[in-house]
């Protein structure tokens, strides 16, 4: 799976620390994009927090429309607790998807949903916020991809400096 299959759409997101740590997650799970709508971030942005430096690798990108300029064949991924949504256990990943997420006080618009593909929800007691949703999303995905990387190599490249840790075999 490589990054440009993969678009995460933030609607209306209110909090830049969430929108930080999406780029993150965006970032761990080779997302190609971010994408936004609203003009909340905006506002907030200058408490930015991306710890990071994902945004130097995945556009952030404000939009009127999450259907606009999407590459042929990508699917509309509405991630909200929604009533007759799919459970994310169950759902099947489609090769290119833009995966929207309503805000952390709010939920998709009508309109965006009308559009979707897929609607899904995460199964959990209670609501996970934004940042947490998108990377639990994102996991599944990863997950259930043929395309996963692993190995020692993936592990040194991807830890913190600090972290030198090595299991030894029992």
């Amino acid at each position: 799976m490589n990054n440009a299959t993969t678009i995460i759409g933030l609607f209306n997101p209110k909090s830049p620390s969430n929108v930080g740590a999406v780029l993150r997650a965006a970032r761990c799970y080779q997302a190609g994009e971010v994408r936004y709508t609203g003009t909340r971030y905006d506002r907030a942005a200058k408490f930015y927090t991306d710890t990071q430096g994902a945004i130097e690798t995945i556009p952030l990108t404000a939009v009127n429309s999450f259907l606009d300029g999407l590459e042929e064949g990508t699917e509309i991924v509405c991630v909200e607790l929604a009533i007759g949504a799919t459970p994310l256990p169950a759902f099947q990943h489609p090769e290119k998807a833009i995966y929207i997420f309503g805000p952390e006080d709010g939920s998709i618009s009508k309109e965006v949903v009308d559009n979707a593909h897929h609607v899904v929800y995460v199964p959990t007691v209670g609501c996970m916020n934004l940042a947490a949703s998108v990377n639990v999303v994102l996991y599944d995905r990863l997950a259930k991809s043929e395309n996963t990387l692993q190995g020692d190599a993936l592990i040194i490249s991807s830890r913190d400096n600090k972290n030198r840790l090595i299991v030894q075999e029992k």
